[in-house]
């Protein structure tokens, strides 16, 4: 469904990003992760035409995005970061006068606009004054009318941005509905979110991609660290012993009324925990509380993004 091959923007002095190459299959469910800066929106303004490339090539359902412009518009639905809409408009007004300008005959803008007032959960406010919505209502409003024209593709830009848990929800269950039908290439900085909706993650960094791969394996395959907390009493070379342990990384301490709590950064795949309970029984500690955290997303986001990477 979309196809980037050596995508480059240069501005003067600046390159936002550079030799990009991807691809998005038909109904994927991608995740385009990074670090503000890191040249997403960039991408996404250049995919759905906004922003002309210095260099490089894109196509979405076969289609040049900058020799076939319009013909790729009509396989794509967009929403931005910030949504705009008429907020003087009424919601069914809004969407059957965006149906219109995205090309829906006359003869189906009424079951086209039906289709996504259900679709998106707003036939409680379909006559409402846009301004009048809540933020979360006025997203799905932005949804509805990326999908009112029925596109094959999908480009949200942070979607769920600003909204309450509930609403953050709703939305991410009827992203994830769509999935299969539709193809979806989502930039968000909600790491589970990604977790939970996405089948392929796609992480970029100073405007270059850093990995393509599912979740699981990101997790299996890049050297994110876990983490291990130990509460013990009666420790009071507790940072100093078990930054000697294997596989530990770092050790940072926080002393308590009563007790020291560890806090240890793990190499990959190291699991101490059986060298930290014998060296606990060895120097008469009182451990009163050892867990352990395998690596998440968002640790492989921080070890690929890094500053120092």
């Amino acid at each position: 469904m979309i196809k980037v091959e050596n995508l480059t923007k240069r501005y003067a002095g600046f390159t936002a990003i550079r030799d990009l190459n991807f691809e998005v299959a038909q109904g994927e469910i991608v995740g385009f992760l990074g670090p503000n800066g890191a040249g997403k929106s960039t991408t996404m303004k250049i995919l759905t035409s906004y922003l002309p490339p210095t260099s490089g090539s894109a196509t979405i359902a076969g289609f040049d995005i900058f020799t076939e412009s319009l013909k790729a518009r009509k396989h794509l639905g967009y929403l931005p970061e910030n949504t705009p809409l008429y907020t003087d408009m009424r919601v069914s007004e809004y969407l059957r006068y965006r149906a219109s300008l995205k090309g829906v005959s006359s003869g189906k803008i009424r079951q086209a606009v039906g289709d996504v007032l259900e679709l998106c959960n707003l036939r409680d406010v379909e006559r409402k004054i846009i301004g009048s919505l809540s933020k979360g209502y006025r997203q799905r409003v932005g949804l509805a009318d990326a999908l009112v024209h029925d596109p094959d593709l999908l480009i949200l830009d942070e979607p769920t941005i600003g909204l309450d848990p509930n609403q953050i929800r709703q939305v991410r269950q009827l992203i994830k509905n769509l999935g299969g039908q539709r193809t979806v290439l989502i930039s968000t900085h909600i790491l589970p979110e990604v977790e939970i909706m996405c089948s392929r993650v796609i992480v970029i960094h100073k405007g270059t991609i850093r990995a393509s791969d599912t979740p699981e394996n990101l997790l299996k395959n890049h050297r994110a660290a876990g983490r291990m907390r130990i509460e013990a009493h009666n420790a009071p070379n507790g940072r100093e012993l078990l930054s000697q342990i294997p596989g530990v990384k770092e050790v940072t301490e926080e002393i308590l009324e009563t007790s020291s709590v560890f806090q240890m950064k793990l190499d990959a795949n190291a699991d101490p925990c059986a060298d930290a309970l014998r060296l606990a029984s060895q120097h008469h500690w009182e451990i009163r509380e050892i867990t352990r955290r395998r690596p998440t997303l968002e640790d492989v986001f921080v070890e690929l993004t890094h500053e120092d990477n």
